[in-house]
């Protein structure tokens, strides 16, 4: 059995962002989730602090995952009205996987989510992305394929929503 992960949330602030960017590009460039054409945007934490609520997870001072939630705004890509939330760049360290740091970043969306007032939290996750995927399902997710998307050519992203 998974022991419960010792790992807390917080708001992520300036001093968490070069770990996040070197977290983030490891786990989709190394892990064969994306292709380096997309590494600029991946490190830039900044950018997406400035967009979104950036998460990150902690295992004391170690940095194990992170998540961009987006209660507003164009960043989300998937929302559709006011009334949805959406969170992107969830990532995990490696060294971590399958203790709980995923869910736990995915259930504290969905509960600040609510607070804001959302009714639906709303993603896109790639093809290939299949432990995500299983997450979400978990979670309560289901499927949206009639919103499913492509932000470049020969790169598909199948869309998932839950009910808050």
């Amino acid at each position: 059995m998974v022991q419960p992960s010792p790992v807390s949330i917080h708001s992520a602030g300036p001093e968490d962002f070069e770990r996040i960017a070197d977290l983030t590009v490891r786990v989709y460039v190394d892990g064969g989730l994306a292709n380096d054409g997309y590494t600029p945007e991946l490190a830039d934490v900044s950018g997406r602090a400035s967009r979104a609520e950036l998460l990150v997870a902690r295992d004391d001072d170690r940095v194990v995952g992170s998540v961009a939630l987006v209660l507003s705004g164009d960043f989300g890509e998937v929302t559709e009205s006011d009334e949805e939330a959406a969170f992107r760049m969830l990532v995990v360290d490696p060294a971590v996987r399958g203790q709980g740091v995923g869910r736990l970043l995915v259930t504290t969306c969905l509960e600040r989510a609510r607070m804001a007032g959302k009714r639906r939290m709303v993603l896109s996750t790639g093809t290939r992305m299949l432990a995500a995927q299983r997450l979400y399902e978990r979670l309560g997710f289901t499927r949206l394929p009639e919103r499913d998307w492509s932000p470049v050519p020969d790169i598909d992203l199948l869309v998932y929503s839950r009910e808050l």
